[in-house]
């Protein structure tokens, strides 16, 4: 198989990276431009309305209008204007809007369309693919996997933009093999061992866990991930068989958490007898809860994008457009046990209801590049914490307020936890949040943003 290397067109990905320094205004104004400019603003309600608001439900923030490019050069054009023109407004780049605070959104400036600019195209020789920045990971799987060359490591939910992803790493349960998104480009296998395993005990859940990612590619798996089933929560015992659900529903009241470890091995013909041996290898050294294990065989294709399937089910249901107060944190390795203890039990688990996803998993340090913006813990091993909780207009507050109080509790007990998807709204959190980097930072942003014109829903500053 031959490796493939993504190539993203610049300037469609470039204002994506780039925070903004400087706070929305709440007034809105309508932008109008020159004709000269030859560019044409969407000013509609129902564009306006949408570029508004964005997946995480809990933000209004109005733009003066939305440009939808035909080429990179229509871009240069609106910055160039927005920056030297009669009026100077400021610009934020959204794609599928799956930000959780206004980050591409921007009160009375203009708001770029990326998926205008949606366009891959796979090389002849197939060493790389040249993406679009508005393009979606789903059509850039479909794209590649039809020539049997593939990036490696992904997100979870594919129907976002590439853009998007790369400018906040890009975290999925691959990365602790290949890094995010961002790191690494590696080869496609066609098929997938996707399978599930449940347990009561928290500190054999992270052993195994730890252990999977410890493994190189011969002897471990592809992807690693965990979910908490809580009592108080929703318990999806859908990915088990029939005769199996009643029991992992009566294992989570008994237990109050059971523990879900998600493990999936790529694999293709050839390599068939070596993958099932690595398999069975494994499921006999894994603590697991014995009998709870069930094992799906899937295309490559379907395991990445299943989380499509989550996406249709709830918009059938009208629970996808809801608020998202989502929380997603890094937490130490060292500290895993006493957030465990401290959040997982006595918060959540108090709470009278939990709406969502929790994830839980561990990744390696050292396919990070230090060189990129994104913070994380100081330590070989880190957790990613995903608290993906879904909320109704009348109790969003009171998830937010449940948020707030397992940031206080790390900062009170010392855990050294680092946000993902953050929205600080004051310039000594960003300090914080970016500690030694934070020089580094502020200077490429006078250095490719002197006007603070772009991305201004990142609120730096």
């Amino acid at each position: 198989m031959a490796n493939l290397r993504l190539m993203i067109t610049l300037i469609t990905v470039l204002v994506y990276l780039l925070p903004s320094f400087a706070k929305s205004s709440e007034s809105t104004k309508v932008i109008t431009l020159p004709k000269s400019l030859n560019l044409t603003l969407l000013t509609d309600p129902s564009t306006i309305s949408t570029a508004s608001h964005d997946y995480g439900n809990v933000t209004t923030v109005t733009p003066g209008g939305v440009l939808c490019p035909s080429s990179s050069a229509e871009i240069f054009r609106l910055l160039r204007y927005a920056a030297n023109g009669e009026t100077i407004f400021q610009v934020a780049a959204r794609s599928q809007g799956h930000s959780l605070n206004g980050q591409a959104s921007v009160s009375g400036g203009v708001v770029i369309n990326m998926t205008c600019l949606a366009d891959i195209t796979v090389s002849e020789d197939k060493e790389y693919a040249d993406v679009a920045g508005g393009t979606l990971w789903v059509d850039v799987l479909r794209e590649t996997a039809e020539q049997g060359v593939s990036p490696v490591s992904w997100t979870d939910y594919l129907h976002i933009s590439v853009g998007g992803t790369l400018s906040n790493a890009g975290i999925g349960g691959q990365m602790f093999r290949n890094g995010p998104q961002i790191s690494n480009v590696l080869e496609l296998d066609e098929k997938a061992k996707w399978f599930k395993m449940l347990y009561s005990d928290f500190t054999a859940f992270t052993k195994d866990q730890e252990s999977l990612i410890s493994m190189n590619n011969d002897t471990g798996v592809d992807y690693v991930e965990g979910q908490l089933l809580m009592s108080n929560g929703i318990v999806d015992t859908s990915f088990f068989p029939p005769s199996d659900q009643s029991k992992v529903a009566d294992l989570v009241k008994n237990h109050s958490i059971i523990y879900v470890l998600e493990v999936a091995k790529y694999y293709d013909d050839p390599t068939v007898p070596t993958t099932v041996q690595v398999i069975d290898k494994l499921t006999k050294t894994l603590s697991y809860l014995s009998g709870f294990i069930s094992m799906h065989d899937v295309s490559y294709f379907d395991f990445l994008n299943r989380v499509q399937v989550e996406e249709d089910k709830l918009r059938s249901l009208a629970l996808w457009e809801v608020p998202h107060p989502w929380l997603n944190l890094y937490v130490p390795k060292t500290q895993i046990l006493d957030f465990h203890n401290g959040v997982v039990k006595d918060i959540l688990l108090k709470q009278n209801s939990t709406s969502g996803v929790a994830l839980f998993y561990p990744t390696n340090r050292n396919k990070w590049d230090n060189r990129m913006s994104a913070m994380i813990p100081d330590e070989d091993i880190f957790y990613v914490v995903g608290l993906l909780q879904s909320a109704s207009s009348q109790n969003v507050q009171e998830v937010e307020s449940v948020n707030e109080a397992i940031i206080r509790f790390c900062k009170d007990s010392g855990i050294k936890i680092k946000q993902y998807l953050m929205h600080f709204t004051r310039k000594e959190d960003w300090v914080e949040h970016f500690g030694s980097k934070w020089g580094a930072f502020s200077k490429r942003k006078d250095l490719f943003d002197p006007k603070k014109l772009l991305s201004p829903g990142q609120d730096i500053f």
